[in-house]
């Protein structure tokens, strides 16, 4: 079924490029998504007999048919997440195309209407995206895992150029030359990560890295971390690597920036936590918690500073996820149960990000333009959107109830069972510093004084656009307020496989 999960956007995205009917290419697009949702349901499931996920998958078994490919909890969690995310935006994607197909988007700033690439290229490159994807939450093998997350950045990097402007073009560049100069950085981390082993005959499998990692050569593990770090970090978007990071998510379509937030971020991500995983292994877990403790909170102080001066709502939503990428960062570093909350985060700000970058795109299509200045009084020409707007503000701020609201206590609970004040103090004064900043924008935005603009038409909030926001902020919502039991043990197992505890 591993092995169905690939295959099936592969062929789909493959398809895509020789489909000649639009329609019949956003169906495609649409049922993928639907199937590709159902059958990570069906693997997620597969792993509770008896209920308990931890016990079934602590200590997975690659399948015999894909001996580089298996699930544990730690993957089925990306998995569920970019299966998820990605059902919501094939969702808004068709309806996005639609719309864009008989009136192409306009961006008043620029003065200019978009010029789309051919949807047969969006469409191809998403479904080919989701299966890379896909086999990166699935890789158990250090050097497959590098080239995969290679793999997404050039399958993304059409998505950011849709709509084929200088801006955009400015941003892909951007992208690809940062993204490439840190994956190979990563590449390097790879080749010391072998030299590590080379003498207990360990290669770069990770199950004989985690068992082995006693074995490992400890000068060499630690270059290994330190330049696979900065490689995968710079993908994830932490300071001061991010600078890529605030071109892309801007100058993407807004379901385009959703899966770059919520789900190609959380692939470095989890090669972050793999390699992290077998340096604990080996007893470095100081070493590697201090940094990624360090350059977490170097990532929560850039997003707070640059957040106050941000004149883009687009661009403003992207220092936000470099905030959450440095709180995550810093439960992975802090260790114990502050592992559990930083997967909770990780899980919650994927999804209520997806929802504001949704709306993001609605309030451009409403009012032209992405300068915080020039939307006012957002509840009167559009309520609806201004409902989900303001709803996303609360909840990315950590706002209860909400699973960021928990993911962001239990974070702030281990710092200060550890004794470490210092950090929990800095971690609460930016916090407060990015919520008084993100509260003027979108008080704003949201109730400011409305001037109509000359030939203004009525704008018409499709249902296509506004479900998928609504539904993932609800599923926030109800993260708050009660975690099933299956999901605390999928977040236990996942923490257990890189070091942590419930």
């Amino acid at each position: 079924m591993t092995t169905a999960l690939m295959l099936l956007p592969l062929a789909a995205g493959l398809a895509a490029f020789l489909i000649r009917s639009d329609a019949a290419r956003r169906s495609l697009l649409l049922w993928t998504a639907r199937g590709h949702f159902l059958l990570a349901v069906l693997v997620i499931g597969a792993y509770f007999p008896g209920g308990s996920l931890i016990a079934a998958v602590v200590s997975p078994v690659p399948e015999p048919s894909s001996p580089w490919f298996a699930y544990d909890p730690l993957g089925l969690l990306f998995l569920g997440i970019a299966s998820l995310l990605f059902l919501g935006a094939a969702q808004y994607a068709v309806t996005y195309l639609a719309a864009e197909k008989r009136d192409p988007g306009e961006d008043a700033d620029g003065g200019f209407i978009f010029n789309n690439a051919p949807e047969a290229v969006f469409t191809g490159c998403l479904l080919l995206f989701l299966s890379a994807m896909t086999a990166v939450t699935a890789s158990r093998h250090m050097g497959l895992l590098w080239a995969l997350i290679e793999a997404t950045t050039l399958l993304s990097a059409p998505l950011i150029y849709f709509h084929r402007h200088k801006r955009s073009l400015e941003a892909t560049w951007k992208y690809l030359l940062i993204c490439s100069v840190g994956i190979a950085l990563a590449l390097m981390g790879n080749l010391f990560l072998g030299a590590a082993g080379l003498k207990s005959g360990v290669g770069l499998d990770l199950a004989p890295l985690l068992s082995g990692a006693g074995a490992l050569d400890k000068p060499l593990l630690k270059a290994a971390f330190l330049f696979l770090f900065v490689g995968y970090g710079t993908k994830m978007g932490l300071s001061p690597f991010h600078t890529w990071l605030p071109d892309a998510y801007s100058e993407s379509p807004a379901v385009v920036s959703a899966l770059l937030s919520g789900v190609l971020s959380t692939a470095a991500l989890l090669g972050i936590l793999r390699v992290n995983a077998v340096c604990a292994s080996a007893g470095l877990a100081d070493f590697t918690g201090g940094l990624l403790v360090l350059f977490g909170l170097l990532s929560v102080i850039t997003a707070a500073l640059f957040m106050l001066g941000q004149r883009d709502y687009k661009r403003m939503l992207a220092y936000s996820s470099i905030e959450h990428m440095g709180i995550i960062a810093m439960g992975a570093g802090l260790g114990g149960g502050a592992v559990f909350g930083a997967l909770l985060a990780a899980l919650s700000h994927s999804l209520v990000k997806a929802g504001l970058f949704f709306t993001s795109g609605l309030i451009l299509a409403a009012e032209k333009t992405r300068r915080i200045s020039d939307v006012k009084g957002l509840w009167r020409r559009a309520p609806r959107t201004a409902v989900l707007w303001l709803a996303g503000f609360f909840l990315i701020t950590g706002t209860p109830p909400s699973g960021v609201f928990l993911g962001k206590l239990i974070i702030l609970r281990e710092a200060l069972a550890l004794k470490q004040y210092w950090l929990a103090g800095a971690f609460l004064l930016f916090l407060g510093l990015l919520f008084g900043g993100m509260a003027r924008v979108f008080i704003s935005m949201t109730f400011g004084e409305r001037v109509p603009k000359p030939g203004e038409r009525p704008f018409e909030e499709r249902a296509g656009l506004l479900a998928p926001a609504a539904a993932f902020l609800v599923l926030v919502v109800l993260a708050g307020l009660y975690l099933p039991a299956w999901l605390q043990s999928l977040l236990a197992g996942a923490a257990a496989n890189i070091g942590g505890k419930l």
